[in-house]
């Protein structure tokens, strides 16, 4: 079957050669300002650009001014960030290159030319230049691949790629709102775990950018180098986006990146209905929740995107609204695809237990907010292990952020994960700073969310040392490497609770034909909470042929 489909896509390429080429060749030719195009370094930590500004805070995160026009906007970017973009590209295309064998390469540029052809069809004028100003930028390092301008573009798309090519849940999000009798002061309070993750470098370098662009509204973001769309951000009306996977079919064409549908959303929109009529109006191509708050209207709604649908789901009589990663609009009742995700994934257990915490508290305000946030329980609270998908704090977010948009507040984690500090900012007095010149530190030490306590614990120490265990044995079962004989017993110990622990030890004994051993670790993988449906299939099968040989 996959020699079928490989074929098939090798055909696409054959065929369509010419189309793909004057993809690549289709750049625009923008006229860009060459005038007083550097930055002022003051000290390690502060580069200012006429009156844009990169600052790096005393928690390690940056804090980005940018305004202007599109072309300023980029150029901005480009300028200020250009180290740190670089640094970011590399990281990126370096796991691509480890994923992939170099013979496959070749390959692989074809196949991304091929499915993003039509991708500078779909995003607005405005963003493509400011994508095309900030990508003059990027290191030609990767030229080969594709101009700068198209990478930079392409990169836009990766969150959407990513999740869509191979139909998992990259991007395992929970996210939720409360309002009226169920927030602390009645008012709009929403919080979210963005937990796609690139591998732990790509998440090192963290912005938050303000942006004061020369039409629409001003707004805020939690984003990377060399990224302008939106995946967490509030403007300067009180309108939020957060963003949630769903399951979709793959794809044969890149369309609307999902983030650049919020960024609009932040820019232009002063209401829920015009974010809904700026959404309607986007032809996508994968599944995708945004969830929209309003501070003037006091309630979020979900709208809920596909390449063939279109729903928005807003509770009656109810003061919360929850999501993980799948649809609940009356649209997508019948959607196949949905229900299956519903009924295999991870996604509604993790829903059951944001519910749960919710409705333990009678009140929530921006600290029990955090607290949901980093919970690492299963429903009822049943132990997950660490890492855990089931879990709202699966331990590998890029981000968590809390915005109370009636005040324009939002708090943004620290390292490692959301279980640092949860630092506060001001989005009217940051921008009010930031016009006047003053390009100083903006969050509020008085509002900070002091760090989870779990950090202290010898159970943090043993799950971060069971990450780095965990590449030692999967590099073992892959190259049938054997190792010490106490090892199994102080991996176990490290992440105990945790079924994929068993389930590695149990791939071990079964490359090294260790069949007894291998049942005997499948058989307490099962014993635990298990993530899928799948995962639940996969040591079922392993344990009958494990069985069989001995």
């Amino acid at each position: 079957m996959r020699s079928s489909w490989l074929y098939i896509i090798l055909s696409f390429l054959l065929f369509t050669s010419c189309g793909i080429k004057k993809s690549l060749n289709n750049i625009p030719d923008y006229q860009l300002d060459t005038l007083h195009h550097f930055a002022k370094n003051y000290g390690e930590n502060l580069k200012v650009y006429k009156n844009n500004s990169l600052l790096k805070n005393q928690y390690g995160i940056w804090e980005m001014y940018i305004e202007g026009d599109a072309l300023e906007r980029g150029t901005a970017i480009g300028i200020l960030t250009k180290e740190l973009m670089q640094k970011q590209e590399q990281i990126f295309l370096e796991k691509v290159e480890s994923l992939v064998p170099e013979q496959r390469m070749n390959l692989l540029k074809k196949i991304t030319a091929y499915y993003n052809r039509h991708l500078d069809y779909y995003v607005l004028e405005e963003y493509k230049k400011e994508i095309f100003a900030l990508s003059q930028y990027m290191t030609p390092k990767y030229n080969d691949l594709a101009h700068p301008y198209k990478r930079a573009l392409y990169l836009h798309a990766a969150h959407d790629i990513g999740h869509a090519l191979q139909d998992l849940m990259l991007v395992g999000c929970t996210s939720f709102a409360v309002w009226g009798d169920k927030s602390y002061d009645g008012n709009l309070l929403l919080g979210r775990n963005f937990d796609f993750y690139a591998g732990d470098d790509f998440a090192e370098e963290k912005i938050v950018a303000f942006i004061n662009p020369d039409t629409g509204n001003k707004f805020t973001m939690l984003t990377w180098p060399g990224f302008i769309g939106v995946v967490s951000g509030m403007n300067e009306k009180g309108i939020t986006v957060t963003i949630n996977a769903g399951k979709s079919k793959i794809p044969w064409s890149a369309k609307t990146p999902i983030a650049l549908v919020t960024r609009e959303i932040l820019q232009y929109a002063n209401s829920i209905e015009e974010a809904i009529e700026i959404a309607k109006n986007k032809e996508v191509f994968v599944s995708e929740a945004i969830m929209v708050g309003s501070a003037k209207e006091n309630k979020a709604v979900l709208i809920e995107l596909s390449p063939k649908n279109f729903g928005v789901y807003e509770v009656e009589n109810s003061d919360k609204l929850l999501c993980t990663n799948h649809f609940q609009s009356e649209n997508y009742k019948d959607d196949k695809r949905n229900l299956i995700t519903i009924e295999e994934s991870h996604t509604q257990p993790r829903f059951l237990r944001l519910q749960e915490l919710i409705n333990e508290e009678e009140k929530i305000n921006p600290t029990k907010a955090v607290e949901i946030l980093r919970d690492k329980k299963g429903v009822d609270n049943n132990e997950l292990g660490f890492g855990n998908e089931l879990a709202i704090n699966q331990l590998l977010a890029h981000h968590s952020i809390v915005f109370q948009p009636n005040k324009l507040r939002f708090w943004v984690s620290t390292k490692p994960y959301q279980l640092g500090e949860f630092i506060a900012y001001d989005l009217g007095s940051a921008f009010a700073d930031f016009e006047t010149g003053l390009h100083n530190e903006k969050l509020i030490p008085e509002l900070t969310i002091p760090a989870d306590s779990f950090l202290t614990t010898q159970s943090y120490k043993n799950y971060e040392k069971f990450r780095l265990e965990r590449k030692k044995i999967t590099d073992a079962i892959e190259n049938n490497l054997w190792l010490e004989d106490n090892y199994v017993e102080s991996f176990v110990a490290l992440n105990p609770e945790f079924w994929e622990t068993y389930k590695y030890v149990g791939d071990y004994y079964f490359e090294h034909q260790k069949f007894e051993e291998a049942s005997k670790y499948y058989q307490i993988a099962m014993t635990k909470e298990v993530t899928t449906q799948p995962d639940l299939q996969y040591l079922k099968k392993q344990l009958r042929k494990s069985k069989r040989k001995f």
